[in-house]
């Protein structure tokens, strides 16, 4: 039950993500209208990407995997109104969302520890929903400055 409703929500706030870029061209996507913030849906997209992969290192016996998009603040900081880079983060973000959600479906102990640091599999479970939660009000922030939608 305990990890059905965690992945439930944590589906429902990924697709909320992806819904507040929906229609959106790559300008806008990398956009950063609330300035002197640099929040950005694509920064978002690759900012998650950054979690989804930093919490799997989170659980893994050996060497952590390095970040994706370089040193932190990259995520944000790269970005470019080009398509292919928009794709190339919805890719790169599936992956990662793919291959932390394989390895902890081999958990069937919630309360069990792994990793290096001993990490609690439902702690971890929980931290990715609250990350996708904040980062969707985010994107329900930023997806209003460009054409009034709100609540997705």
């Amino acid at each position: 039950m305990q990890r059905a409703t965690c992945v439930r929500y944590l589906r429902d706030y990924r697709l909320t993500i992806e819904l507040e870029c929906q229609g959106l061209d790559a300008a806008q996507i990398t956009s950063r209208p609330v300035p002197p913030s640099t929040l950005s849906l694509l920064g978002l997209l690759r900012q998650l990407g950054e979690v989804e992969r930093d919490r799997r290192n989170w659980i893994t016996a050996g060497e952590p995997a390095g970040m994706i998009y370089g040193p932190a603040g990259s995520d944000f900081e790269t970005v470019r109104p080009d398509p292919a880079q928009v794709s190339q983060a919805l890719r790169i973000l599936h992956g990662e969302q793919d291959a932390t959600d394989r390895l902890l479906a081999g958990f069937e102990d919630l309360g069990q520890r792994a990793g290096r640091e001993q990490v609690i599999i439902r702690d971890l479970m929980v931290h990715r929903i609250e990350e996708y939660a904040r980062h969707s009000g985010h994107a329900d922030l930023l997806r209003e400055c460009f054409d009034g939608r709100v609540g997705q």
